[in-house]
């Protein structure tokens, strides 16, 4: 039993189902510090995602493969201490969750040594086992369909998924048998606007895309792209908000604006 009531404003899972059932659309961006994290909370992001995109936008690298869970725990710990409302969700870095006990245990650290609420992993139905483990004991997960970049190598490149009819097929199964397993929430990246749209309504639980189309319960995409300070080419799914706010806190709240009316995504931003 907790010692104490969990404050009343801080968003939690049934928040997030919540605002599915409302209609309201979720706002989503990644942090990796303290300072940006603050801002994101105040221009009123619902989920904070510590992602291990923090490989390539924050160490450098080429992929987000070199990631461990030591550089997950040390942003996670500085990123939850500039959050009082945003959900905090942390990214399970690339071979962190190869069997249910290794990815039970490291979660378990996320929660335990970084206040994080959720944590995300990437795959497909093969991860029914490990998303009920962690749902088992009391660990809400993110499931990650479509583009995985911890696969990249595997999937010969940084491509749209789901445009066949039976990947599209057996993309929604995945995403039921997901759900069915104890999934909190869904992210789907780089997939086709239509399919997109199909998932969302097949499942109870928050759909987020990212190059995914406006059809989804809500967005999420890199802060740093968002402020156009990304190392190269924005991806086409992400769009500059910086250019027409002139500061960070403006641009963060612009993006959340667009996100919750409807704005962004536009048909410039998904894949057909």
């Amino acid at each position: 039993m907790s010692s104490h009531a969990q404050q009343p404003h801080r968003l939690t899972v049934r928040s997030l189902q919540a605002m599915k059932q409302a209609g309201e659309k979720i706002a989503c961006l990644t942090a990796y510090d303290a300072s940006f994290a603050h801002v994101l909370d105040d221009a009123g992001v619902d989920v904070v995602l510590v992602g291990d995109s923090l490989g390539m936008v924050v160490q450098g690298n080429e992929t987000t493969l070199p990631v461990s869970v030591d550089d997950m725990l040390y942003h996670s710990r500085a990123v939850s201490r500039g959050l009082d409302r945003a959900l905090l969700m942390v990214d399970m870095p690339y071979l962190s969750y190869t069997s249910p006990q290794q990815a039970l245990e490291n979660a378990g650290r996320f929660m335990q040594q970084a206040d994080a609420q959720m944590v995300k992993l990437e795959g497909g139905a093969e991860q029914a086992d490990i998303v009920s483990r962690l749902a088992l004991n009391g660990i809400p997960v993110c499931a990650h369909l479509g583009l995985q970049p911890q696969r990249v190598h595997k999937l010969g490149g940084y491509r749209v998924q789901g445009r066949e009819t039976d990947a599209a097929e057996a993309m929604l199964d995945q995403a039921r048998q997901l759900e069915q397993a104890g999934a909190d929430m869904m992210l789907l990246e780089c997939v086709p606007q239509s399919l997109a749209e199909r998932i969302t309504a097949a499942l109870e639980i928050p759909v987020i895309g990212i190059g995914a189309g406006a059809g989804c319960d809500g967005q999420i995409l890199v802060l740093y792209d968002i402020l156009g300070i990304s190392k190269g080419r924005i991806p086409k799914f992400s769009r500059n908000f910086i250019d027409d706010s002139g500061t960070i806190e403006a641009a963060v709240r612009t993006y959340v604006d667009a996100v919750k009316t409807g704005r962004f995504p536009g048909k410039e931003h998904v894949f057909s």
